[in-house]
């Protein structure tokens, strides 16, 4: 139940990239798949691999998902702003 929250709140976030600039890496689509794998496998590593059951779901849990969707989307839009630097060399050689 707890990887449902995680997922639930990468998707709760994810839709205030509209208020970044477009470099993520595949646009929207890949903001949306840095969010989701960001935070559940933050939430995946913080319990050792383990999927907390419905008795050990808190807000807590809700929580522990914002750290891991930050870290996703940083590491896609780096990806998209590295990926777009490299286009633009390429157009200028």
């Amino acid at each position: 139940m707890a990887a449902l929250v995680w997922v639930m709140v990468g998707i709760a976030l994810w839709h205030f990239t509209i208020f970044l600039p477009d470099h993520f890496w595949s646009g929207i689509v890949g903001a949306f798949l840095g969010a989701v794998f960001g935070a559940l496998l933050f939430g995946l590593v913080i319990h050792g691999f383990n999927v907390p059951g419905n008795d050990d779901v808190s807000i807590l849990s809700a929580l522990e998902a914002v750290p891991g969707t930050a870290i996703g989307l940083g590491v896609v839009y780096w990806l998209g702003l590295r990926q777009e630097r490299d286009e633009q060399q390429h157009q200028y050689a």
